[in-house]
């Protein structure tokens, strides 16, 4: 019997701390009723406590049209948790082409309003869609 209780008491402990080290996460992926893509297998928005991890947007050209297209995409992702370009804290670029990338860099400064984010710019030999020359990932911050 005494054993019985003393397993009993490590297995309440382990559920107890299992629980405790639990995340509550809230998720967003467009219109999909389940909030992410099990396809691919990634949530394009991730938000744990007041943190938005929004998961890369890609274009094909490095444009001025593009950027300004995949910024608008990011937009609506911080949106989607009532967050704007102001909220966001870092920014990770990935492209196969940075010199194009630094010369339409006008394009992405606009969205920030001269309150830009701690960035990190990378240029890669290719992205996960093989026909993709830009992917930009996000962290953005709500208020508490």
């Amino acid at each position: 019997m005494k054993l019985f209780l003393v397993l009993l008491f490590i297995a309440m402990t382990f559920i107890t701390f299992a629980q405790n080290n639990a995340i509550e996460k809230e998720k967003w992926h467009g219109d999909r009723p389940l909030k992410q893509d099990t396809s691919s297998g990634y949530a394009q928005v991730v938000k744990v406590d007041n943190v938005l991890y929004i998961s890369g947007v890609t274009a094909k050209e490095v444009t001025p049209e593009e950027i300004i297209r995949v910024y608008k995409v990011l937009e609506k992702s911080l949106k989607s948790f009532g967050a704007t370009f102001q909220n966001v804290v870092k920014e990770n670029l990935y492209t196969t082409d940075i010199e194009a990338m630094k010369k339409y860099n006008y394009a992405r400064k606009t969205f920030y309003n001269n309150d830009f984010p701690a960035a990190t710019w990378v240029q890669i030999s290719r992205l996960f869609t093989a026909d993709a020359k830009l992917e930009i990932e996000l962290i953005a911050h709500l208020p508490k």
